[in-house]
């Protein structure tokens, strides 16, 4: 096992620049996830990490030492990516032992090393199947072991769960977190989609037109966002932004308010609205409230709920909650 270290490191093609000056230190055994809109730059740092793409400038420390000019097998780093990448006239046990074969390593040493990746990953009744045999999550757990069983230092995965169903997402979402704190190898997981990186990591890193935005734990980011970008990506349903009035009366360019972040008050100081719609889950009931010079809000209400699409209703932002923000996007402190 690794940590990493990335010092102003930066990725340009020709004389386009698409990451700058990339500050980070991942220490050993820490699941850090990369998320951030499509482009950002997240996939291009992993495979940067990862000896598949060259740096331009700054320098990448694993372990503790310069690794830039290393090739991805010197690295001792294993990349699952969103693609299974499986041999379809392999067995399942050939597949996860195959660049041990390649490594002429010894047969007894193989099997038992796929044994355990197999065991860890409940893919032990599925050894001598052929991929095509396998539902999507077993071959991405397929592809997972075969990253296990070189013992690598860091783990690499791209947007290992975006070809699976919703269904399938949760399930393995859960796998890859509860592989992560028994092997307790460092990790690092880029992915578009906020509710993975909010369950799985240890830190977010959020990474917006190729510059880091924030990084801290996913509470941090959700409680005290560094920018309003972070304040509308982190959190789902996303949070409500309102200019104008209601916005100056505290002082500020732009307020956000969590959907949750709102109370049904009485008609005196209350935002008066319309619901729009209304969306029953059951555990939570989720309203969209057309609001005079604040649009339309979601509003996230704990629990079941009796309002209808045509309702008349009061919010209340909770005060505590309110976050406010300047013309550049920055919070502006209580």
């Amino acid at each position: 096992m690794a940590g990493l270290e990335l010092k102003n490191l930066s990725k340009a093609y020709g004389q386009v620049e698409v990451l700058h000056d990339i500050n980070l230190a991942i220490a050993d055994g820490e699941f850090v996830v990369f998320v951030g809109p499509s482009g950002c730059g997240k996939s291009t740092l992993l495979r940067m990490i990862a000896g598949l793409e060259k740096i331009t400038g700054g320098d990448l420390l694993i372990g503790g030492n310069r690794s830039n000019d290393l090739s991805p097998r010197q690295r001792n780093i294993a990349m699952v990516f969103q693609s299974y990448a499986l041999y379809p006239q392999m067995t399942v046990a050939q597949n996860m032992g195959f660049s041990l074969s390649l490594e002429r390593r010894p047969k007894a040493e193989i099997a038992q090393k796929v044994q355990e990746a197999a065991d860890s990953l409940k893919l032990g009744p599925y050894l001598d199947r052929k991929p095509g045999q396998l539902s999507g999550g077993q071959r991405q757990r397929v592809a997972i072991g075969r990253a296990i069983v070189r013992s690598p230092q860091v783990f690499l995965l791209d947007e290992p769960l975006s070809n699976l169903d919703a269904a399938l997402r949760s399930e393995t979402r859960v796998e890859i977190s509860e592989l992560h704190q028994r092997m307790e190898t460092t990790m690092i997981y880029v992915t578009h989609d906020q509710v993975e990186a909010m369950t799985m990591a240890d830190r977010i890193v959020v990474l917006n037109g190729g510059y880091i935005e924030q990084v801290g734990s996913p509470m941090e980011l959700y409680n005290h966002p560094a920018t309003e970008f972070v304040a509308g990506f982190i959190g789902s349903p996303k949070m409500n932004f309102v200019k104008g009035r209601f916005a100056d009366t505290v002082g500020a360019t732009t307020l956000g308010v969590r959907p949750e972040h709102f109370a049904v008050g009485k008609a005196d100081d209350s935002w008066q609205g319309t619901v729009t719609l209304v969306e029953r889950l059951g555990h939570d009931t989720i309203l969209y409230v057309k609001v005079p010079d604040a649009g339309v809000l979601t509003v996230s209400l704990n629990g079941q709920h009796d309002q209808n699409v045509g309702d008349t209703i009061y919010l209340r932002p909770l005060q505590e909650f309110i976050h406010k923000f300047n013309d550049a996007g920055r919070p502006i402190a209580a």
